[in-house]
């Protein structure tokens, strides 16, 4: 009966967060909308789901090898690409989990990346590229670049941790094979009754 009481009372609070974001931008939200949709198409190359070797150095310089595996679809009526990468170890058991969601600002005229993994979240960046992205992270004086490249159903990322007047270090790596479709995450939504 709580869990049905907690479920009832949330749905005034999204009803009322949805009008108070509408209440604040005016007027029809269709070319917003057509504009964050063609900015996200770009990004199209990466719908699906994809497996591949992955290997990473610790921060003690032990090489790790996992299994990557990333899926990968539109949200929001296509505004919106929402991503989930896993690594596996070789007993099958998740080592690696992450979460991201890329969007477009039309204002701005910019992409951005909400990810989680680790109990970390950040907000960054992203700058598509002619066959795939990159983005940088924050370190101290150090800059963490990651860069992938999408083309011909192969997926092949890096990172690197850039130090001023150094040359970049690699310590991430994977290249994945596109292994089919994905209607994640639009699938399985909660139907009107």
């Amino acid at each position: 009966m709580r869990k049905i009481r907690r479920a009832l009372l949330s749905v005034p609070l999204l009803a009322a967060t949805s009008l108070a974001v509408q209440a604040q931008a005016p007027g029809d939200p269709a070319p917003r909308i057509a504009a964050q949709r063609e900015a996200i198409a770009v990004l199209d190359r990466m719908n699906g789901t994809w497996r591949g070797p992955a290997w990473i150095i610790s921060p003690t310089g032990e090489r790790h090898t996992t299994t990557q595996t990333e899926r990968v679809g539109s949200f929001l009526d296509g505004t919106v690409k929402v991503i989930e990468g896993r690594g596996y170890g070789a007993d099958g058991a998740v080592v690696f989990n992450a979460f991201a969601i890329i969007s477009y600002d039309p204002d701005r005229r910019s992409y951005g990346m909400r990810s989680y993994a680790r109990g970390h979240a950040g907000d960054f960046t992203i700058t598509p590229t002619a066959d795939g992205l990159t983005w940088e992270i924050p370190a101290g004086p150090a800059v963490i670049r990651y860069t992938a490249v999408i083309r011909d159903g192969t997926w092949h990322e890096f990172g690197e941790r850039i130090v001023p007047g150094q040359e970049p270090i690699r310590f991430i790596e994977f290249t994945l094979t596109r292994v089919g479709d994905t209607e994640w995450p639009v699938a399985g939504a909660v139907p009107h009754r």
